[in-house]
């Protein structure tokens, strides 16, 4: 839940730092990107045309403002609702319960699945201070029990938080009617959906199994 904080006086103000120093200080603050590799991109930034620095600048410096959360599934999008919620020919009938936005687009690469998304911004981690509460758990349970939702899909990573959160959200859905079922066999414990290669989801798709 928590996102990359600024830089202690911010990164211009990094006392002995030179912009390099500073550019590779931020880019190793990225998941996955230790000190070298930090260190390789930025060199290799450095080393690329001066416009494609530019271009990757003002990406970056509009990146906030150019993107936002779909009021319905959740999900970033550059227009509301997003392209997958305004798709008419998406099967309503089935909602996809993701942890992240991203884990949509890895799903959405599979080309298994055809139904809606619904994005909890997380999973359920009291040692990380994050609760039921924190979630969009009860966006969720608007969106079923406003009626047409047959099928509820946890495709929650197979870890302690995910089973945690997966078994929380069956009780509370258990009330609507809807059926419950969870992404099956292929995922490994301890996986990220993130991670997970196109053929691996597609068969924990058609494998899935009620809960």
């Amino acid at each position: 839940m928590s996102g990359l904080a600024p830089l202690a006086g911010g990164a211009s103000q990094a006392s002995g730092l030179n912009a390099l120093d500073r550019l590779m200080a931020l880019l190793g603050r990225l998941p996955g990107l230790g000190p070298r590799s930090a260190c390789r991109l930025a060199y290799c930034i450095l080393d690329s045309e001066p416009a494609y620095a530019h271009n990757l600048a003002a990406e970056l410096s509009r990146l906030h403002s150019a993107i936002k959360r779909c009021s319905v599934c959740g999900g970033y999008t550059e227009a509301d609702p997003c392209p997958i919620c305004a798709d008419a020919e998406r099967d309503r009938r089935s909602i996809c319960v993701v942890a992240r936005p991203q884990d949509i687009r890895v799903i959405e690469e599979a080309r298994e699945y055809r139904g809606t998304f619904h994005v909890l911004g997380g999973l359920i981690a009291p040692l990380d201070g994050v609760n039921p509460g924190d979630l969009a758990i009860s966006r969720l349970l608007d969106r079923v029990r406003a009626g047409g939702v047959q099928e509820v899909i946890l495709a929650l990573n197979p870890s302690v938080e995910g089973d945690t959160t997966a078994l929380y959200l069956q009780k509370l859905l258990k009330s609507t009617g809807a059926a419950v079922s969870r992404l099956a066999s292929g995922l490994p414990v301890g996986g990220d959906i993130e991670y997970t290669d196109r053929l691996t989801l597609s068969r924990s798709f058609r494998a899935r199994v009620a809960v």
